[in-house]
């Protein structure tokens, strides 16, 4: 089956190409679904998938809240607020269990964390990064009011309100968790100086207008953005660069079929970001940070570097996984186009899809993901800005032209 798909996936992909074709990969996909299913695997629109990368099984446990993945990412290494994490994460599976069964459950994992906070508290203080304690000390003290909150309603029983209270404590464990990083975690390789650079995170906040109406009368909305360099700072660098020059407002929405949503062609004669420096597109290299490495990968797709098994930090788990879309066959050909997944499971399984070390992911949708459901090409983006994190933005160390001269 998967040699099968793999042919008739090539005949019909346009893979991501920089240009508004209609994707009949995506019907291709489609129709190989069900037997690509049964084997956990899914072509990407740009890749087809070697026997290998077809028979990876899938993870059991694999994490798909944008959020939650963006802790996970975070540069830290401090088991007591890992803990906390944990025990409210797990929240979610205990409400799962049927009726008012899972309030004990829950209450445990409420008292847990509450024991944990006040146990290591003073531990957690001392590891704030100095410059980020203020915030270390405020997002604690949320968390333990979130956490004296979340007794009300265990007590009236509102099954309905553990998620909303789930969600606001663990925004705190986030922001607590933010503050214990203590500076960029490793050197980006030199000859990349010629790029901008996200050392940290940004949040982008991002407006949309819909050509006409959709479900429920819904005529536009706002995404938020988050973008991570500590784990893809050329990725994340390039897009929260062109966004605070306005790159993006008033752009279209230029492919949407229920798999991805795409934007970021500016039209001929470029496809492209074009470098005012040079005259030329700015191509960003190919960037992967896998699992346990101590910085990314440049260059190579995990299978060109032989490593088709290994899990990105930051995989296509999640609806509204952003990447940067490329040539089907050039790495390195990536520039300002842009795309978000809208996960089916049929066609991305979590744990096995074949997006993942494929394509360069450089953030998540951590609010409003929903409007990416019903967009359609010709939806305009009003505007984006960067809301916080661009002092994290390092601008070139050197122009693109004056590295072309050395060279």
């Amino acid at each position: 089956m998967a040699t099968s798909c793999a042919m008739q996936h090539a005949a019909a992909t346009a893979s991501h190409r920089e240009d508004n074709a209609a994707p009949a990969w995506t019907t291709a996909l489609r129709n190989c679904a069900v037997g690509l299913a049964a084997a956990a695997t899914v072509l990407s629109s740009a890749v087809i998938a070697p026997p290998q990368a077809a028979a990876r099984a899938p993870s059991g446990d694999s994490v798909t809240n944008a959020r939650a993945l963006l802790r996970n990412a975070l540069p830290i290494n401090n088991k007591d607020i890992r803990e906390i994490q944990k025990a409210l994460e797990g929240i979610n599976e205990d409400l799962r269990i049927p009726g008012q069964k899972s309030l004990g459950p829950i209450s445990r994992a409420v008292n847990k964390s509450k024991a944990a906070l006040n146990s290591s508290r003073s531990k957690l203080t001392s590891a704030f990064n100095p410059d980020l304690k203020d915030d270390g000390v405020k997002a604690l003290d949320g968390l333990a009011a979130s956490l004296k909150n979340f007794d009300g309603v265990l007590e009236a029983k509102d099954k309905q309100g553990i998620p909303a209270a789930t969600a606001e404590a663990l925004r705190y464990v986030g922001d607590a968790e933010a503050a214990l990083v203590k500076g960029f975690p490793y050197e980006v390789p030199a000859e990349f100086a010629n790029l901008p650079q996200l050392k940290g995170r940004a949040t982008i906040k991002m407006d949309f207008k819909l050509k006409e109406k959709r479900e429920n009368g819904v005529s536009g909305g706002t995404m938020v953005i988050v973008a991570d360099g500590y784990n893809a700072p050329i990725t994340a660098g390039n897009f929260v660069d062109l966004v605070s020059k306005g790159f993006y407002n008033n752009m279209e929405v230029q492919r949407a079929d229920g798999f991805i949503v795409q934007t970021g062609n500016p039209g001929p004669p470029a496809e492209g970001y074009v470098d005012e420096s040079t005259g030329e597109v700015r191509r960003i290299p190919f960037e992967v940070k896998v699992e346990g490495d101590k910085e990314p990968i440049y260059g190579e797709t995990l299978e060109d570097n032989g490593r088709f098994n290994d899990t990105p930090v930051l995989p296509f788990n999640a609806f509204g996984t952003l990447a940067l879309a490329r040539a089907e066959f050039e790495a390195n050909s990536g520039s300002s186009q842009v795309f978000w997944l809208l996960k089916e499971s049929e066609l991305t399984p979590t744990g096995s899809n074949l997006l993942d070390g494929r394509y360069a992911v450089f953030g998540y949708v951590t609010d409003g993901e929903e409007l990416l459901a019903q967009m359609q090409v010709g939806d305009t983006i009003t505007s984006a800005k960067v809301v916080s994190g661009l002092d994290k933005l390092q601008a070139p160390k050197v122009t693109a032209k004056a590295q072309a001269k050395e060279a």
